[in-house]
């Protein structure tokens, strides 16, 4: 039990997990290979600023994001590396880009035209689409792809492209993964052959790595698996590690009630006590990152007691069921996280919630607070 916390809901982070993490994916990654972690969504929940100068303190100068926002943010953070923007950047951001020193990737030939139009130098990397059919000029234009190298406003340093099924073991899903694998490495032969070097290359995410650790790239853009975290609870890998989970989420409890039997609680009346109980008000919501899907399904932990979680979540709190557990207004209640001998892992909220992990830790709020050992940091 902790009654110490300041706050109404707050992150703590476990910065040795962290390090242990980077630790096995650089045993896992060939001699070479650096880890360019993803940050983006403010890293996956857990405090960009923290978590990168945390990395930084580990060696790792590499980083990359979805947006310019949040490339500019890592810069005032103080991160000096290489940042790589993922996503579209439209032309009115165009100068921050050049302000802050920030690595925008070309998502297909028309774009690097635009960038070309701008009229000042830009370091980019050139997105290959090899079936993923999102961002990167498809593989099978490689005119178009090679005529990117021509356009002289752009410092190319980069090539890469993005798994889309490399966390399926089935298989079509591996025979689908070794094709965009094949494409890729052909397209960057086919670059070579023109003549065409000083650049660096990747193409695994989390489980790029985790399933195929005999790719040898430049680089490897490590997410969510980062934190110590799979997308689902059952995902299955073929590399030998062990992660270690990053993130807690905790809020406390503010008061304790009687429910009798056949009273309503809640917005809607959407639960009704069978028989005489206790419930439980915590002070954190939907606002914060609970899924209000969770609704009448969800579950916490109290002083060691996994407890069920009742009636409508709402924006800024919800209700749990105490009546088998000793509780008292200010106990520490966990939604992510150990207590005693219980544990709640963010891929069984998910997969109550019918989400994945990434989404539930991307979702928490702002305003709760983030916590490392003593320090409290809120961003705002």
């Amino acid at each position: 039990m902790n009654k110490s916390q300041k706050g109404r809901a707050w992150v703590t982070i476990n910065l040795e997990n962290l390090k242990s993490n980077v630790e096995q994916f650089q045993r896992l990654l060939p001699e070479g290979c650096r880890m360019m972690p993803a940050v983006k969504a403010d890293a996956y929940g857990h405090g960009v600023c923290l978590i990168t100068k945390a990395l930084r303190s580990m060696g790792i100068r590499d980083f990359c994001v979805a947006s310019a926002e949040e490339a500019v943010e890592l810069r005032e953070c103080g991160i000096t590396g290489q940042i790589l923007v993922l996503g579209y950047t439209p032309r009115c951001q165009f100068g921050e880009l050049k302000q802050y020193g920030i690595t925008q990737t070309v998502v297909d030939y028309e774009y690097a035209r635009e960038l070309q139009a701008y009229g000042e130098r830009l370091t980019v990397h050139v997105g290959i689409d090899t079936g993923m059919h999102r961002l990167g000029e498809r593989c099978d234009k490689r005119e178009n792809i090679f005529k990117i190298w021509e356009l002289e406003n752009l410092n190319i340093t980069g090539v890469f492209s993005h798994l889309c099924a490399s966390d399926e073991m089935t298989k079509d899903a591996r025979k689908y993964t070794l094709k965009q694998i094949s494409d890729f490495d052909r397209i960057i032969r086919e670059i070579h052959r023109r003549g065409i070097y000083g650049f660096k290359t990747h193409l695994q995410g989390s489980y790029g790595v985790l399933n195929y650790p005999e790719l040898s790239y430049d680089y490897a853009r490590i997410g969510i698996a980062l934190y110590g975290v799979l997308s689902a609870p059952h995902d299955w890998t073929t590399a030998d590690i062990s992660l270690k989970p990053v993130l807690s989420l905790k809020s406390r409890l503010v008061c304790v009630k009687e429910l009798h039997a056949g009273e309503a609680a809640g917005y809607g009346l959407s639960f009704r006590a069978a028989g005489e109980m206790r419930t439980g008000v915590v002070s954190i919501g939907y606002a914060d990152g609970i899924p209000r899907e969770l609704s009448n399904r969800g579950h916490a932990l109290l002083n060691g007691r996994r407890v069920s979680v009742i009636g409508r979540i709402c924006m800024d709190q919800l209700l749990i069921d105490v009546s088998e557990v000793t509780a008292a207004a200010g106990d520490e209640v966990i939604f992510i996280g150990r207590s005693g001998d219980e544990e709640i892992r963010a891929e069984e909220m998910a997969q109550e919630a019918g989400t994945i992990a990434n989404e539930i830790l991307s979702r928490i709020g702002k305003r709760v607070e983030r916590k490392i050992e003593d320090e409290i940091i809120r961003f705002s």
